[in-house]
């Protein structure tokens, strides 16, 4: 499958991330996978992106608990780039968490697309390769 765009992963589990990445690239999800291991590290790259001018990546898969800044700090850091500049970009929250506060916390973001439990099922992640690439 040809695809365009950048997709990103923003996890602190780097089993999860290296299996996430592998299962992207057999599936040629993106021409490019940006890897950040907390929201920090996201925000500051997005960021830096979008201020620059280089688009943003179409989908980003989330996960909430990551150390120096969670999830839920990415996302508000992330609602500060102007929309013009986000409007393209597609989250989706994938976490070990199934908790239901979590759940409907995530509702509360226009951003969020849904919310995914870990490990994502190839048959998920080719869905999502359809309908954003």
């Amino acid at each position: 499958m040809n695809t365009k765009g950048k997709a990103c992963i923003i996890d602190d589990d780097a089993i999860h991330e290296f299996g996430m990445t592998a299962l992207m690239k057999r599936l040629g999800f993106s021409n490019e996978i940006l890897i950040y291991h907390d929201g920090q590290e996201a925000i500051e790259g997005v960021t830096k992106m979008y201020k620059k001018g280089i688009a943003l990546p179409k989908v980003i898969f989330l996960d909430l608990n990551m150390p120096i800044k969670d999830g839920w700090g990415f996302l508000d850091d992330f609602l500060e780039i102007p929309q013009q500049d986000r409007e393209n970009v597609v989250i989706y929250i994938l976490s070990s968490s199934n908790h239901p506060s979590d759940m409907e916390r995530a509702k509360k973001y226009s951003i969020v697309r849904d919310y995914l439990i870990k490990p994502l099922a190839k048959d998920d992640l080719f869905q999502i390769l359809k309908e954003h690439f």
